[in-house]
């Protein structure tokens, strides 16, 4: 019994290659050696009739030699992973009798399972078909509609497909905090919903009334902004800050309407995220925060065609506490456009072009009052773009622009990279009017890149001449495929500031002092 036992333990424990495996093999097979040796001594069985008495040499030395050697064995960490190991290679048998089969794992159904969870809804469960010519604006709706109810988390436009959908609005009124968005796939603008026929549609999706709204995701929201914008007739330096004064051209059979929308809007927001996402060819803007509070927009891409028109990327107005950066953007207007109402916006680490640059205003449009304050820009690169780094105000206009800050620009083949312009104009002729918006402390350091045009364009207000305008380490040189014909040198009119070399070209028309 115990050279079974012994022998046995030898086929367990040699499994495992550890020092307590070889010593105890090693007793083993000394047990068993022992053991055959002690009983080969035995006397034969003719032998036992000649014998007057017992004769088992060793019995006593033998089995207290077991006896030591299988409570050892027994009270082994080995041993007891050999046995769970040999348990677990035979399970229990069923009540039959017999072993249960090995289990296979769970076939995945043909369509994922509902998301439509505690924390996501997918619109696919709404009615969403995804296929990019059935519209699914419906699906869309009753999935927002549905998660606010439960108050969800996210709503879920999953990967993989492409949706079509018409003019929607997503409003937070019945929906609690922190709801996420989550933008995996497509979403295309269905140009053949009657939708657009309204005649009074400005945006495409709205987000409207959302507290914590984060709309996330790798997907693209694709605004097919070709039914909208016009093919021929526009200049690259047009800007068209209001689109009724730039009449379009387009397919009416199937965009329906010549209201060139925004394709994301975000109104009256708060604690509001965007981030990953794609926008492209937007009939308008791409996306605009109006009325916001506390937004960040990081790691998203923006792109339209260099000639598309009134394609701003990212457009603000009314909106303070907002972040922009690590954006990469291509658009037929400005990359990023801060219009009247803002305040305490930085942007960092943003990409630009083809586009305008980087704008502030046209504010004071109509003789209308504006003010933009405690704006930073950095660590931006502007590329072939009509402006660098600009303010714009029309005359007429009232109000201020102060405390920006333009630091870290690197430009290559733009126009004017600097540009002040308080005589903006987007028509052929504007009527010479005295009251301007004010701009007062603007500092501009480590500017450098080429120009093809003019460095640097101050053109101030004689009834509000610009004061504190700082340059600073600023070198800029002509492109090399610029052509000459087309230079021309800095220029500055009731631009009042100081200058801290180096400053190349220099900008000896910047007035010291007051005004």
């Amino acid at each position: 019994m115990a050279e079974k036992i012994s022998c046995g333990y030898i086929n367990c424990i040699c499994h495992r290659s550890s020092p307590t495996c070889i010593l105890f093999a090693l007793l083993v097979v000394v047990a068993c050696l022992y053991h055959t040796i002690n009983w080969a001594s035995l006397p034969q069985l003719s032998d036992v009739k000649e014998m007057k008495g017992p004769r088992i040499p060793n019995a006593s030395a033998n089995a207290t030699f077991f006896f030591l050697l299988l409570l050892l064995i027994i009270t082994s960490p080995s041993f007891h992973q050999c046995l769970a190991r040999t348990e677990s290679s035979h399970p229990p048998p069923t009540p039959s009798g017999r072993h249960d089969s090995p289990s296979l794992p769970p076939v995945a159904p043909a369509v994922p399972p509902s998301t439509s969870s505690s924390t996501t809804f997918s619109v696919l469960r709404h009615g969403a078909v995804g296929d990019g010519a059935t519209d699914d604006t419906k699906a869309f709706a009753d999935a927002w509609t549905a998660a606010c109810a439960a108050g969800a988390v996210t709503v879920e436009v999953p990967a993989g497909y492409v949706f079509a959908v018409g003019p929607v609005v997503f409003t937070g009124d019945s929906c609690k905090p922190n709801m996420v968005f989550e933008v995996d796939g497509t979403i295309l603008a269905h140009t053949g919903s009657t939708a657009w026929r309204s005649g009074d549609v400005g945006q495409w999706l709205e987000f409207k009334n959302v507290t914590g709204l984060t709309v996330q995701g790798t997907g693209t929201v694709d605004g097919q902004g070709s039914h909208w914008w016009r093919q021929s007739g526009r200049s690259e330096d047009d800007d068209d800050d209001d689109i009724d004064d730039a009449p379009t051209e387009l397919d009416t059979n199937r965009a329906g309407t010549s209201n060139n929308p925004t394709a994301v809007r975000v109104f009256q927001g708060a604690n509001v995220t965007v981030t990953g996402i794609t926008i492209r060819n937007s009939p308008q803007f791409h996306i605009t925060f109006d009325t916001c509070r506390a937004v960040e927009v990081r790691g998203v891409n923006i792109s339209s065609p260099g000639d598309s028109p009134n394609t701003d990327g990212i457009h603000l107005t009314g909106s303070g506490g907002v972040s922009v950066h690590h954006a990469t953007i291509a658009c037929g207007d400005d990359c990023i456009s801060i219009q009247d109402g803002c305040s305490d916006v930085f942007i960092d680490s943003v990409g630009c072009g083809p586009g305008h640059g980087i704008s502030i205003g046209g504010l004071g449009k109509g003789g209308t009052t504006a003010v933009v304050s405690n704006v930073t820009v950095q660590n931006v690169t502007l590329t072939r773009t009509t402006t660098g780094v600009r303010i714009k105000t029309w005359q007429g206009g009232s109000g201020s622009v102060k405390d920006v800050r333009f630091s870290g620009v690197q430009v290559s083949a733009v126009k004017k990279p600097i540009v002040i312009d308080q005589y903006y104009c987007d028509h052929t002729t504007c009527a010479n009017q005295t009251s301007a918006v004010a701009v007062a402390g603007v500092s501009y350091r480590e500017v450098a890149g080429t120009f093809t045009e003019r460095p640097v364009y101050l053109a101030c207000s004689d009834a509000k001449p610009c004061t504190g305008i700082h340059l600073a380490d600023i070198r800029l040189a002509p492109a090399k495929d610029g052509g000459d014909d087309d230079l021309h040198g800095p220029f500055c009119w009731k631009a009042h500031g100081d200058v801290v070399q180096p400053v190349a070209p220099p900008v000896d028309c910047l007035m010291t002092g007051p005004p």
